[in-house]
Parts: structure tokens; C-alpha cells; sequence
């Protein structure tokens, strides 16, 4: 069952209460799928104190993603074939592709892009 993967766009998101991705997020939990969030996705948004308690809050109901060996080697291998491609957006692809999961950014054109290496992942919009 196709799960939510999180890029670095949709937790901003959800930081600030949008609403589209506060009901993607529902209706992925009560599908129960379950919703990841790549490491390096939670580096380049946290800041710490109040600003991420929203975040934090979310996290804890989250799959947090280490960086494995394979996934860094499949998003590498990404950003070496798809000129331009961003390593974060890469390993956010990677993630998802590994699980057949959909990913909810707010970068859609970028991780287009990426489709080309990983044709399986479906993209939402934040």
C-alpha cells in the first residue's frame, strides 16, 4: 500500500497550516499509510525551539527515514543522470521510490524532473 513521502516543501507546509497538506496528512492516516520523512528532509527544515514544535508534533507520528547506504547511492546515481537534479529532492525520489510511495512537495517541477530516473513515484502537490 502506496504510502507519503514528505519533502522539504510539505513540512513548511504543514508548519504553517495549510490546509491541502493538513488533509492529505488525514486522509493518509486514516487510510493508514503511513507518511516518511527523509532525515536530511527534517536537517533542512528544523530550527528548533517554538518555530518546530508544530513540526516536532508531526514527527512523532511520522516515519523518520535514515540515510542508508543504498538510498545515498540510488540518489546519487539520480543526480549524476539527471543534470540539475538536487541531492535533497534526489534522495526525497529515492525514498519514496523504494516503497512506491507518493510524494507531497511543493517543488513539482524539480522533482518532475527526477521521474525520469524514477518512473514508479507519484507526485502530489502541496
Amino acid at each position: 500500500m502506496a504510502g507519503l513521502t514528505l519533502d522539504s516543501g510539505a513540512l513548511i507546509a504543514f508548519e504553517r497550516g495549510e490546509r491541502r497538506v493538513v488533509l492529505h496528512f488525514a486522509e493518509a492516516q486514516r487510510r493508514g499509510r503511513g507518511i516518511t520523512v527523509p532525515t536530511v528532509v527534517v536537517a533542512e527544515v528544523w530550527r528548533g525551539g517554538p518555530r518546530s514544535a508544530r513540526v516536532a508534533s508531526l514527527l512523532s507520528s511520522c516515519i523518520v527515514e535514515p540515510l542508508e547506504v543504498d538510498l545515498a547511492r540510488s540518489a546519487g546515481a539520480a543526480v549524476a543522470a539527471i543534470t540539475g537534479a538536487g541531492i535533497i529532492d534526489a534522495i526525497v525520489m529515492a525514498s519514496a521510490a523504494m516503497r512506491g510511495d507518493y510524494v507531497l512537495t511543493s517543488d513539482f517541477d524539480d522533482l518532475d524532473r527526477l521521474k525520469l530516473y524514477f518512473p514508479s513515484v507519484r507526485l502530489l502537490r502541496v
